[in-house]
């Protein structure tokens, strides 16, 4: 329903504001407002890549202003056409309605949601800012517009019975028709701009779950978290807003599907407030059974009523809905099939602990970082790449980057370091933790930060009574940033002086070849506009030092200056032959076509092209 509000909100709110143009313009076609619609959403969705920083400024000013000239045109209205209006505030007249319209009432109840419409995407906002500066806005400016306006506006038609089907534009005082329907279409843009962003954050969280496919996020702001741009889904929502707008031609049948799609969202939301009132607040049942039954039957009964309009283009949020949610459930069960395959498939211990510290094959200088989703134990890709390379990297680190279902990890609690098998196989785990409402930053010194992150395990563990050579699976520590800075590795500035530069700690200093690659590493790094930072690491001298934690940080240090390697699994997913139908449709088909047709891994993870090895590997699920 959410990617449904993202869809119709822009559709309707540009439609019914280009609309007005029939009220003063009379001579102008159905066919004409639907073409000039058409090239404002295509205008709207076309900037969505520059971000919303650069015109953001003029959000506030044109909301205020709006609001402000709703509130002003419904109180002339009010008071020019019938003040007597003033009467309907009081909720008798509630009751009075129903008695008199019966059914009828309750079927109006589907058009009378729309006058709440957009409330829903306002709580939005609240990645943004706080809970109090919505009530207060709410409460204080929004809430008392809006009312003055629906009374302005039924004043009006309290006289003009006739105009009801433009009773917003017929109703502003000519003078001032033209600066209004400029504000009004303005406002609308803001309104679909808000719903397109918070489409985004919505699909990066789902992404961040493991719930969506992996799709391209731009953070279009520096300084502003959550403000972020996903190409794949703006030309999507672009598309489809478009289908909507001239399948239906009508912002009648646009409403209904709108009214459907919002008043859903607002109902699905209190079953689940209720559910945080008793898990999260940790308030008893009665409590949350009260507010699910008073706030569930006044919601209730817009959605019941709202249902009946299915037919006359309701059926298109829950299409959508339907769609989505298909392409959610086949992207998350085949990453769950493909995770339970690595992890009753992983590489036994006995079985490494048997080839000795050098596992087999020529251990060459160099770090493999070899990304995997399991948190424990060594993945299948790792003996299948042994098998078939006979070298590897002198230093391993099986790095896993896990999104845990909180909003924000702490910068000190995302590295968590282990180790794998005895000190002397120089094996080692990284679990990189990110909430789903990080921002997973593109920054260059990661490998130090890694390195740095290792190190400071090495000492730890050193200093800590137990040994893990005792234990295939060693403990895992938290390693804090703050840490790290005390480890007896130093970062240093490496284009402090020519002779940082040509020194042994330079990476790529023994090889021309590997100096050649380097450079285009760097030029890779330079060519997307973020040249990369030369960091050298040294070791500190420490007398104190015992001689093996010594002799394995050395070990680290060379290996780091030697270079950096990334090793994915290029996978393969199948469906087993002895699989039902419907599983080889899920697997074979629809899941191969979502992993052909979206993001990579590497490119997910801003892994560089030229440090990338991917081993081809195919799961029987």
């Amino acid at each position: 329903m959410v990617i449904g509000d993202g869809v119709l909100t822009p559709a309707i709110s540009v439609l019914s504001s280009i609309s007005g143009l029939r009220v003063r313009a009379k001579g102008l076609l159905n066919g004409e407002v639907l073409v000039i619609s058409c090239v404002v959403l295509v205008g709207l969705f076309a900037l969505q890549h520059k971000g919303t920083q650069r015109v953001a400024f003029v959000f506030a000013p044109v909301v205020i202003i709006w609001l402000l000239c709703i509130a002003a045109i419904g109180l002339y209205n009010t008071i020019y056409w019938n003040p007597r209006i003033f009467h309907a505030l009081s909720p008798h007249y509630i009751v009075k309605f129903f008695e008199h319209t019966g059914k009828d009432g309750w079927i109006s109840l589907g058009g009378v949601l729309l006058s709440i419409t957009g409330t829903e995407a306002m709580f939005a906002d609240l990645g943004h800012f706080n809970e109090a500066s919505i009530r207060v806005a709410f409460i204080s400016v929004i809430y008392p517009c809006l009312i003055l306006q629906y009374m302005g506006q039924a004043a009006y038609l309290s006289k003009n019975i006739s105009d009801v089907s433009i009773s917003f534009f017929g109703s502003i005082p000519e003078p001032v028709f033209w600066p209004v329907f400029v504000i009004s279409t303005l406002a609308a843009i803001v309104a679909s701009q808000s719903v397109i962003s918070a489409t985004f954050s919505i699909v990066k969280q789902c992404h961040s779950l493991g719930c969506f496919p992996r799709v391209k996020i731009v953070h279009t702001s520096r300084w502003v978290h959550g403000q972020i741009y996903i190409p794949e889904i703006n030309w999507i929502l672009m598309v489809l807003c478009l289908a909507v707008t001239l399948g239906f031609r009508d912002t009648t049948l646009i409403g209904n599907a709108y009214g459907i799609a919002s008043m859903t969202v607002m109902f699905v939301t209190t079953w689940l407030m209720a559910l945080v009132i008793i898990f999260v607040w940790q308030k008893n049942v009665i409590s949350a059974l009260l507010f699910l039954v008073f706030f569930g039957f006044i919601e209730g009964a817009f959605l019941s009523s709202s249902l009946i309009k299915v037919p006359q283009g309701g059926w298109v949020p829950f299409v959508l809905s339907f769609v989505f949610m298909v392409i959610m459930y086949v992207w998350h069960y085949g990453a769950r099939r493909k995770y339970l395959f690595d992890l009753q498939n992983k590489v036994s211990m006995k079985w490494i602990l048997t080839l000795g510290p050098s596992l087999g094959i020529v251990r060459v200088p160099g770090i493999g970082l070899v990304y995997t989703e399991l948190v424990t134990g060594v993945p299948a890709i790792f003996s299948h790449f042994v098998t078939n390379l006979p070298a590897f990297h002198q230093v391993l680190v099986f790095v896993c980057v896990k999104s845990v279902p909180v909003p924000h990890v702490a910068p000190d609690e995302r590295f968590l370091v282990g180790r794998i098998g005895p000190r002397a196989y120089r094996m080692y785990r990284c679990i990189i933790r990110y909430g789903y409402k990080d921002v997973q930053k593109d920054e260059d010194n990661f490998e130090h930060q890694l390195v740095l992150s290792i190190a400071k395990f090495i000492q730890m563990e050193s200093s800590s009574s137990g040994s893990c050579d005792t234990s295939p699976e060693g403990r895992m520590a938290v390693i804090r940033a703050t840490d790290a800075s005390g480890t007896t590795l130093v970062m240093r500035d490496g284009d402090e002086t020519e002779a940082n530069r040509n020194s042994t700690f330079t990476r790529s200093s023994k090889s021309e070849t590997l100096q050649s690659l380097q450079s285009i590493y760097e030029q890779e790094w330079t060519s997307v506009g973020r040249p990369r930072r030369r960091i050298r690491l040294e070791l500190s001298d420490e007398d104190n030092m015992d001689s093996e934690v010594k002799e394995e940080l050395m070990t680290l240090l060379e290996a780091k200056q030697a270079g950096v390697a990334y090793i994915m699994g290029h996978s393969y997913v199948k469906a087993r032959k002895t699989s039902s139908f419907l599983k080889k449709v899920a697997i074979d088909v629809a899941y191969s076509f979502l992993r052909k047709n979206c993001r990579g891994p590497a490119v997910a993870l801003n892994i560089p092209h030229i440090s990338l090895i991917e081993v081809g590997m195919i799961y029987y699920v």
